[in-house]
């Protein structure tokens, strides 16, 4: 204690150490989780369905290479004299990064270089972490489970995304609408909405979507595959949301009603359909007679009328 007041540049030096140390906390974070070969830290995802795990790798892949910038703050130029330096930079752009591995796996952006493969099936990743990831995939594994529920999941990612399913926690708000969302992903998502953006679009009929997963599921409309089957009756489902509706009719679960009149329903939508009884709301317009309906399959009934 003494050496720092009778050393004023020691102290400053220990200032800048400890400011350098909060600003670089992320990267560090990053760094030493793939040193240990622990699951990513948080990424852009909304996280919980397997459907979108490629979405999630990708994200995180796409952060390692986020560049490396030295610091410009001019007060800390001057107290040092001299600016941080660049230690890893990339072959082909004007990027840098923190460490070669970082760089390595920028670098295969440009040359599209995919050197880890999935023995399975075959897929191809940019960094071993995306792999590993997959991998569970096919084996099975879940080793991050919901001390809530219990439920288990494939990242840690995932598991930190769900658990706001039981604290309520929403931290990220649309600007156009106020809609709040547990993940990133889905306010990313939902903003599609707002932008009529829909970026995946079907090779066979050209359909499009707003997100992969639901292209993925639309194409099994084309193909007849309905991998989720009922272990009750043996009813199959293109997807998986489609079973647990389904799985609610054995149970006689109807976890959503109507705050009108408390009438009790098996899923959101069909709320959102009767609640247009008490409203009145007929959002479903034909644009040949501007007839209103309540529900799309009213609307598309009476648009056959037209065409006989």
């Amino acid at each position: 204690m003494e050496e720092d007041k009778q050393n004023p540049e020691h102290r400053s030096n220990k200032v800048r150490r400890r400011q350098a140390a909060g600003s670089s906390s992320d990267s560090s974070d990053v760094e030493r989780l793939l040193r240990q070969g622990s699951d990513p830290p948080n990424v852009d995802h909304n996280g919980t369905t397997v459907a979108n795990l490629q979405n999630m790798i990708n994200s995180y892949f796409h952060r390692l290479c986020v560049p490396h910038q030295p610091r410009t703050d001019s007060s800390t130029e001057k107290q040092s004299g001299r600016e941080e330096p660049k230690r890893f930079c990339c072959q082909y752009c004007d990027e840098s990064f923190s460490c070669r591995q970082y760089l390595k796996a920028h670098e295969r952006t440009h040359t599209g270089e995919k050197p880890y493969s999935c023995g399975e099936c075959g897929k191809a990743f940019l960094a071993k972490q995306g792999l590993k990831i997959h991998q569970r995939l096919h084996t099975g594994e879940r080793p991050y489970s919901c001390g809530d529920c219990g439920k288990a999941f494939l990242t840690n990612q995932q598991l930190m995304i769900h658990r706001r399913t039981h604290t309520g926690e929403k931290p990220y708000s649309c600007g156009e609408c106020g809609k709040a969302f547990s993940a990133k992903q889905g306010l990313k998502i939902h903003q599609r909405l707002h932008t009529g953006e829909r970026p995946y679009s079907c090779g066979d009929c050209g359909k499009a979507f707003l997100t992969n997963q639901q292209l993925m599921i639309h194409r099994r409309t084309h193909t007849g595959e309905k991998p989720y089957s009922c272990d009750q009756c043996g009813k199959a489902y293109a997807s998986s949301m489609s079973l647990e509706v389904h799985r609610r009719v054995h149970a006689g679960e109807k976890p959503y009603w109507c705050d009108f009149c408390g009438k009790r329903f098996t899923t959101q939508s069909q709320v959102d359909v009767h609640r247009r009884i008490h409203t009145g709301e007929k959002p479903y317009c034909c644009e040949k007679c501007w007839r209103s309906f309540s529900q799309l399959i009213q609307l598309k009934r009476h648009q056959r009328t037209h065409t006989k």
